[in-house]
């Protein structure tokens, strides 16, 4: 009986699936280009008589946002977040798309994109005086050193744990790709050879041998009471020092050496959305015009600006024979809109108060 019960309801569940969908809205795959895209969204649920394939695309909602939230959020902020209500989720979503589904043995499985308006989030966050970050992707290079402060030894490569774990530990919402030096012997001779004056040294014979003009540099003091990080993080040309503790640390114990790895991955990840942050409490209006003969530049342009993260909302305020009118509500000051843009190959006549573009 359950064996009939079961394909009765499969074929109840397809003779409805587009009729289920439409209680919410259709998906689509056109996508606004000023929309946060978060894919590969997994939900499985087993195939029963109260199956209800709302709740299963309602449960995907809530994990893509939460998904979200770790990519543009740093971890300070990520609890002012936990409890939003699912039709607040549902009111930030411009699009969704089921990427597959499919049975197996009485299991139901799909996979979903979701499409967050990015005005609406920035707009939430805001209410929560939270600040979102550019979700900018990085490589950087990443040498863990650990030095034994009770041998009075340098372990780099061979016998370094953090070294051969580092990379295992992945999230989809990390946003630093990390790249580790390859073994090198004058490498390994040069940094035995600083190891009086380690905190000081600053690698760069090293570092300059990648082709990354970025960099971690974490010495790992080891001694029999506690396990000491010193972070030497340069990213953008900026350098900052982070120091963490953790007591009666085991190196045999893969657990807490996992877990240690994750709380040094957030330090860093914080670190760089930190340097990505958006104030979207500044709304700076800027007047620009374009000649209206340039169909092309006006739609390159109009292109550019919804993908520029900065650029909050933009419109046209009014249009002549001879030009085009926008005002340009832009997250920052005017310098880094004129920079911003420079970066694309775009200039202005600055002279007046409506700006031209050139």
């Amino acid at each position: 009986m359950k064996f009939n019960i079961y394909y009765y309801l499969k074929n109840l569940y397809i003779f409805f699936i587009f009729l289920s969908l439409s209680i919410f809205f259709f998906s689509t795959t056109n996508v606004n280009a000023r929309a946060f895209n978060v894919d590969n969204i997994e939900i499985s649920r087993p195939f029963e008589i109260n199956f209800d394939k709302n709740e299963i695309i309602n449960e995907g909602f809530k994990k893509a946002f939460n998904e979200l939230i770790l990519l543009v959020v740093q971890t300070i902020d990520q609890e002012k977040t936990k409890n939003i209500r699912l039709n607040e989720i549902k009111g930030m979503i411009e699009s969704f798309s089921i990427k597959e589904e499919k049975f197996i043995d009485e299991i139901y499985y799909v996979n979903l994109g979701v499409s967050f308006n990015k005005k609406k989030v920035y707009n939430y966050l805001e209410s929560k005086n939270i600040f979102p970050s550019i979700p900018k992707k990085k490589k950087i290079l990443f040498m863990p050193v650990i030095i034994d402060e009770n041998k009075k030894e340098l372990l780099i490569f061979t016998e370094n744990k953090f070294f051969e774990n580092w990379n295992n530990q992945k999230e989809k919402h990390y946003l630093l790709e990390y790249i580790l030096p390859t073994e090198d012997l004058e490498d390994i001779n040069l940094i035995k050879n600083k190891f009086e004056f380690i905190e000081q040294y600053d690698f760069k014979e090293i570092i300059n041998k990648y082709d990354l003009s970025d960099s971690i540099i974490a010495l790992i003091f080891k001694n029999d009471e506690e396990l000491r990080i010193l972070s030497k993080i340069d990213i953008n040309q900026e350098v900052k020092l982070s120091n963490q503790t953790f007591l009666n640390f085991d190196f045999d114990n893969q657990l807490k050496l996992n877990n240690t790895i994750i709380e040094l991955k957030k330090v860093y990840e914080n670190f760089w959305k930190n340097s990505n942050q958006i104030n979207t409490s500044i709304k700076l209006t800027l007047s620009v015009k374009i000649s209206a003969l340039e169909s092309s530049k006006i739609s390159d342009f109009e292109e550019i600006l919804e993908k520029t993260d900065l650029v909050y909302d933009f419109y046209i305020s009014k249009f002549n024979k001879d030009f085009i009118f926008y005002q340009i509500i832009f997250n920052g000051t005017p310098n880094l809109f004129l920079k911003s843009m420079n970066e694309r190959n775009y200039n202005f006549d600055t002279q007046n108060k409506v700006w031209i573009l050139k």
